[in-house]
């Protein structure tokens, strides 16, 4: 939690903190930790205008540019901010470069003045995996073993990372791409990893396979198909979905949503926005609101009620734990550089 004075520092010029120093300033664990003390006390401060998504071609796959503004009202959190997101979805296939690139830009609510901008295209990757992890803590179940992940993009291993932070007692993942070669040279790159020895990991081709083995399924992917079927999960499992945000894009199919029953998500935007969600009560899928996170955080909601309950998480990304994971990244850079809050 910030001081009485958090934007000490206002009258300074504003500072750029660069995705390397996010790096080190962050962990999933830290980030997972910060949001799990804060949703609950003040996610209901943060004033969050739905996000203004504007297409920048009439193509189907269309480029889009994003803008998600954020306020707070609470004295433990005196900022305001702007995430600005573009979103290429061509740039992974056709130039081999990430589909969004984004900047927060950090404002004292006190003053006005701006404090930081921060590179969002890093600061994305953690919260959004952070966001999963979070909800695992209160929907896997607390013996997981293995985890599939759906993806093998720029989110995949943040997600992997905050998985295992949620879940240490993970001991397999099993990683699944439309192209088996980027599966495999990521299980291979995170097998390299000194921090990560305890956990093996493999790739599979053939989803269908793989799906029933996995305690944790977390997906991350542009898919516009089903990809997950329901009646492949193993009782007890967990379904992370986190890469739709739009009508056109679903990850699972209604069978995945039916043996739930109850949905849970980042933020009440996912029914209105996540083609899993919109329209599930017209195609006939019985989907009860679990709750948000923040509920769940601050224990107002009960998440996994049994050992063999499959549980389902929906994100498509929420203002409120932008501002509180460029608030983290802020204060921890402006006290690791001298400075006071």
């Amino acid at each position: 939690m910030a001081s009485s004075n958090p934007n000490a520092n206002a009258n300074a010029n504003p500072i750029f903190i660069t995705a390397d120093s996010i790096h080190a300033l962050l962990s999933h664990r830290s980030l997972i930790r910060h949001f799990h003390s804060t949703l609950p006390a003040l996610s209901s401060s943060v004033h969050t205008p739905l996000r203004h998504s504007h297409p920048l071609s009439a193509a189907a796959s269309s480029s889009s540019l994003l803008l998600m503004p954020s306020w707070s009202s609470h004295p433990s959190l005196p900022y305001i901010g702007v995430k600005l997101v573009t979103h290429f979805p061509s740039n992974s296939s056709a130039l081999n470069l990430p589909g969004v690139h984004a900047v927060f830009v950090l404002f004292s609510s006190l003053t006005g003045q701006p404090l930081a901008t921060v590179d969002a295209t890093v600061l994305t990757l953690y919260r959004t995996s952070c966001v999963s992890g979070l909800a695992s803590k209160f929907l896997s179940r607390a013996d997981s073993k293995v985890l599939v992940m759906v993806g093998s993009g720029s989110l995949a291993p943040h997600l992997i990372r905050a998985h295992l932070s949620a879940r240490p007692g993970i001991e397999r993942v099993i990683i699944w791409n439309r192209s088996p070669q980027k599966a495999a040279a990521l299980a291979a790159k995170l097998s390299e990893d000194e921090g990560l020895k305890a956990v093996r990991f493999d790739s599979g081709e053939i989803l269908d396979e793989i799906i029933g083995l996995g305690d944790i399924v977390s997906c991350a992917t542009n898919s516009e198909e089903q990809l997950v079927r329901g009646e492949k999960l193993k009782a007890g499992a967990h379904l992370d979905l986190v890469g739709s945000f739009k009508e056109t894009m679903r990850e699972c199919d209604d069978a995945a949503l039916g043996r739930a029953g109850r949905v849970f998500v980042d933020s009440p935007a996912a029914f209105v926005e996540a083609g899993e969600l919109v329209g599930a009560a017209e195609r006939g899928v019985a989907v009860e609101r679990g709750g948000e996170l923040g509920e769940l955080a601050g224990g107002a909601r009960a998440g996994r009620q049994s050992e063999e309950d499959v549980t389902v998480f929906k994100s498509v990304g929420s203002a409120v734990v932008d501002l509180l994971a460029a608030q983290l990244v802020y204060e921890e850079h402006v006290k690791r550089n001298g400075g006071s809050l």
